[in-house]
């Protein structure tokens, strides 16, 4: 009998949980892309970047973004990293804009930005990659990439 009572209840719970996992609402990934990098200011060791990113949220609710983290390649290597704990709230059906300053290696940076120019190439390739935190409990975290082109006529 108690065994009965046991499998009952659990049967119960179960119910409950699976009852309580329909009603959890479905949430279109955001995106997230990149607005522009641009070189702020360095020394001998490094060098400060300014990511603007743009977020876009295709949901009926809004998005809390908590914060970020980010790593930027230039040319195949990763040479930067930088984070954010400043929180922006996306619009439902809505976007924000979230900075993010990023320190790189400036002697990897300055390698691979001579190198290029040393080509005569007008633009060198990067790829922007990190984890938004998202303040939901059915969606935590938000991996992004982007890639593009930084154009060298202001390194020179």
């Amino acid at each position: 009998m108690k065994t009965l009572l046991c499998l009952a209840g659990l049967a119960g719970i179960l119910g409950l949980t699976l009852t309580a996992c329909s009603l959890t609402p479905k949430y279109t990934r955001p995106n997230v892309s990149v607005i522009s990098i641009e070189m702020r200011n360095g020394n001998l060791l490094t060098q400060k970047f300014a990511v603007k990113l743009n977020i876009q949220n295709p949901n009926d609710r809004a998005l809390p973004v908590r914060g970020l983290v980010t790593q930027l390649s230039i040319g195949g290597e990763q040479i930067a990293t930088g984070v954010s704990d400043r929180a922006v709230v996306v619009p439902a059906f809505g976007e924000s804009e979230l900075d993010v300053t990023i320190t790189a290696n400036m002697a990897l940076a300055l390698l691979k930005l001579t190198n290029k120019m040393s080509q005569h190439a007008e633009s060198i390739d990067y790829v922007l990659t990190g984890t938004a935190n998202i303040d939901l409990p059915f969606l935590k975290n938000l991996p992004f990439h982007q890639s593009g082109t930084l154009p060298l006529q202001g390194f020179q």
